[in-house]
């Protein structure tokens, strides 16, 4: 377990998974063994959404892969770069069409291995500082490589009617309940406000949209997403990719308590 610490705030993280985010005592993130979800975050690269309805199949431009819900990022282990007081940095490597076991099989899919047609390096920083958490995600790979990635962070709650604020839309827990597993779409946004107990501004920077999801009252994942896999056939998840323009791009979410 690494642990940051800024002023009154301080993080914990496991094997490069966010399991605690605490500001004057107060925890942000759902703790595992609690009902909702068995993690605390997550990432979806290199495809977001489900694959079950196409065969496991996704088409690249260079030939088909095969991928389970969300993509194949969450079944590699993470390498922890290095640590500071506030700063912590992990990767993870992947080389083209190398077969990886797939944790959902056979329970909940008939692959049992998966595989990418790219290389990849991902990266996750975490920086504590004056402005809350802010959480780097940099994929590095060949010039158009394509891919799309989401941050699948979920957050605990305390209060009966919690508010999830997009400018001048308010969400509320029984609205992304009634959605079920396609989850709440939020497009166009790069900042939302979870209002609970406390205010969390959750801002972005690349992602340009939102997902939210849930199953129980006491938690809600808030997921910046680069698409919204929900809007085409799983056979055309492949119009969802963005390319590579240079040798990496970098994302940024941000976990700020408002005052």
């Amino acid at each position: 377990m690494i642990e940051l610490h800024f002023e009154k705030q301080s993080v914990k993280i496991d094997a490069g998974e966010l399991v605690g985010y605490q500001v004057n005592g107060h925890e942000y993130i759902h703790q595992k063994g609690k009902p909702g979800w068995r993690n605390s975050d997550t990432e979806m690269f290199p495809i977001i959404g489900p694959t079950a309805e196409a065969g496991f199949q996704v088409q690249t431009p260079r030939d088909v892969a095969v991928q389970d819900q969300h993509g194949l990022l969450r079944e590699l282990d993470y390498e922890l770069v290095s640590h500071v007081e506030h700063i912590a940095v992990f990767k993870k490597n992947y080389k083209a069409n190398t077969p990886v076991p797939n944790s959902k099989y056979p329970e909940k899919s008939n692959k049992s291995q998966l595989f990418w047609t790219y290389d990849f390096e991902f990266e996750k920083k975490f920086v504590l500082g004056e402005n809350g958490l802010e959480i780097r995600f940099t994929v590095r790979g060949a010039r158009d490589t394509p891919f799309m990635l989401g941050y699948h962070p979920a957050f605990n709650l305390v209060t009966a009617n919690p508010i999830i604020i997009a400018e001048e839309n308010a969400i509320t827990l029984p609205q992304v309940l009634a959605v079920g597993n396609r989850a709440f779409k939020v497009i166009g946004y790069e900042e939302v406000i979870l209002k609970d107990k406390n205010e969390l501004r959750i801002t972005t920077e690349g992602f340009g949209n939102f997902m939210l999801w849930t199953e129980v009252p006491n938690m809600v994942c808030i997921e910046p997403i680069t698409f919204y896999p929900y809007d085409v056939a799983q056979k055309n998840l492949h119009d969802g990719f963005q390319f590579l323009e240079t040798g990496e791009k970098e994302f940024k979410v941000t976990l700020t308590v408002v005052d």
